[in-house]
């Protein structure tokens, strides 16, 4: 009996590894603007920041001073300087991260599924630079029904009103520009005798 149920938890086991690898297979490698070395990276960010932003590390809950920050501004990506979530979409979710319901667009995160620490979650990362922020949970409130739960040493906030150069780049990504469309063919001269 105890064999037939070693052999049961070994083929759940291994089923859920293919599984697993398989969805992993389709993933393409993400390219990222901002591109530096380790050492960089390294030189650039505090020892805490260094560990999230590109070892995927996680600050101790309820660590940040960010969590309880009820300032109106902007949140940026502390390793590329990218506008990331307004503190509109701030909400206390009480899990001892700053947590939001939104970025300020879809285009300033990267959203990949996560397999590590025996979970399935999805990770936020800058789509600057590629710097892990935190997760995004489908347990927010609404209009989303998302949280996503940033690492508060991965954050620089600003207050409201930033730069003029903040305000246009914040403008660009909530308002981009329309994609080019398609240019006509030149129309075909006339035929030559």
């Amino acid at each position: 009996m105890k064999a037939v149920f070693w052999v049961v938890v070994g083929l759940f086991v291994g089923l859920g590894c293919v599984a697993a690898s398989t969805r992993h297979q389709d993933e393409r490698p993400l390219k990222f603007k901002v591109v530096k070395t380790d050492a960089e990276w390294r030189k650039l960010l505090p020892a805490d920041s260094y560990e999230v932003l590109r070892h995927a590390g996680t600050e101790a809950a309820f660590s940040s001073p960010l969590e309880h920050n009820h300032g109106e501004g902007v949140y940026y990506c502390l390793g590329c300087g990218q506008p990331l979530f307004s503190s509109k979409t701030k909400f206390d979710s009480g899990t001892g991260w700053p947590s939001f319901f939104k970025p300020l667009s879809k285009s300033v995160v990267v959203e990949k599924r996560d397999l590590t620490m025996g979970m399935d979650r999805t990770e936020v990362l800058c789509s600057r630079c590629g710097g892990h922020l935190g997760h995004v949970f489908d347990d927010g409130p609404a209009p989303t029904g998302l949280r996503f739960c940033m690492n508060g040493v991965a954050l620089k906030f600003k207050k409201s009103p930033q730069s003029e150069e903040d305000r246009k780049e914040i403008d660009q990504i909530l308002n981009p520009a329309p994609a080019p469309t398609a240019a006509a063919k030149p129309a075909a001269g006339p035929i030559q005798p």
